[in-house]
């Protein structure tokens, strides 16, 4: 049976990945790539980090983003969120809280669903320190659309 997610079941999946797949607009073509995120409730955003080029480009010349994030058990057995919203470049300090939150949350995340601590997590928070900081940016969710299949 399909079914639509509903509001809580939607920010579950949000809340409890670190992965999802970020597609965007370049040159009037679609893409897609995956992306290690962390999803911040209070802000209602999604905080991302990448090297500069192609991405980044594109999300500077066009905002509009998705991700999508799925659970996969089996072919008779997943669930599936599409979010839409806004790209935003942070820069400084702004940039170095988030990278920090950042790494945090996804540590905390990885800890809670595959019980390991992560030893290279720390690469995050050395980047917080140097000036070799990766551009930081978030995507404000604007709508959340959701299915499941389970049988």
């Amino acid at each position: 049976m399909i079914k639509t997610l509903d509001t809580k079941e939607k920010e579950i999946i949000l809340k409890r990945n670190y992965i999802g797949y970020l597609a965007y607009i370049y040159n009037n073509e679609p893409f897609v790539v995956p992306i290690t995120y962390f999803y911040n409730q209070e802000s209602n955003n999604i905080i991302c980090y990448s090297s500069d080029g192609h991405k980044l480009n594109a999300l500077r010349k066009h905002n509009a983003a998705s991700i999508c994030i799925t659970d996969i058990d089996s072919v008779n057995n997943w669930k599936s969120i599409l979010v839409r919203g806004t790209f935003n470049l942070h820069f400084g300090s702004e940039a170095k809280a988030m990278l920090h939150q950042f790494s945090l949350g996804v540590k905390d995340i990885i800890l809670k669903t595959e019980n390991r601590d992560l030893d290279f997590i720390s690469q995050f928070s050395s980047k917080i320190f140097n000036d070799n900081i990766p551009s930081v940016f978030t995507i404000t969710v604007e709508e959340i659309s959701g299915r499941m299949r389970k049988f």
